[in-house]
């Protein structure tokens, strides 16, 4: 839940950066704080496991200007993408706010989108939260791969946004594809949610 501060005229809202192991959630974040660097006021804070993959949260407070005269800050943070982790992803969900779930385009990852999806919506239940109703954007990352099998969006759709049907991207955070949009869009959805907060 966002944390509003009426006397300072201030919110700050958490998005979590959600989906299957080595989908391109870390890359994303990596992506943005090179893009907005003059925009954020602290390091990013990157826990690695011997397998180079994420194992707590990369950490990303910025400053996105005033929203119905409130200043409003964002808190980035990834979830590590093993099932192992698992603990850890749901810690990382609590008091979230607005969620991108950041989808494998490759054909083989097919089913472990679809399984990190259903993780997602298990973990928000645990929270009261349903994933139906919590700011939700989907991005299906690196479109730009040319040696691998990709999945065509019409069926990641299908696979993944069939129910849900939230504002979807073809990205890749490698080359930046997509994934401004991917994040000005859940921003944008986060902060009207909390609309009725902030009157």
């Amino acid at each position: 839940m966002a944390f509003v501060n009426m006397k300072s005229k201030e919110v700050q809202a958490k998005i979590v950066f959600y989906g299957p192991g080595r989908g391109g959630k870390t890359t994303n974040l990596e992506y943005i704080y090179g893009k907005f660097r003059e925009r954020i006021k602290s390091e990013m804070v990157s826990i690695k496991t011997h397998g180079d993959r994420t194992l707590f949260f990369d950490f990303l407070p910025f400053d996105i200007g005033k929203i119905m005269g409130y200043d409003v800050k964002v808190q980035l943070y990834t979830v590590p993408g093993q099932v192992k982790y698992d603990a850890t992803r749901k810690l990382v969900l609590k008091g979230v706010d607005g969620v991108v779930f950041v989808a494998d385009s490759q054909v083989e990852q097919r089913k472990k989108n679809v399984q990190a999806l259903k993780n997602l919506q298990d973990n928000l239940a645990t929270y009261k939260k349903s994933i139906f109703k919590v700011p939700l954007v989907l991005q299906y990352n690196k479109r730009d791969l040319k040696d691998v099998p990709i999945l065509p969006m019409e069926v990641m759709e299908k696979d993944l946004n069939s129910q849900l049907k939230v504002p979807s991207f073809g990205a890749s955070a490698v080359t930046g594809h997509n994934v401004v949009p991917t994040l000005k869009k859940i921003i944008s959805a986060t902060m009207a949610s909390m609309q009725n907060v902030l009157k």
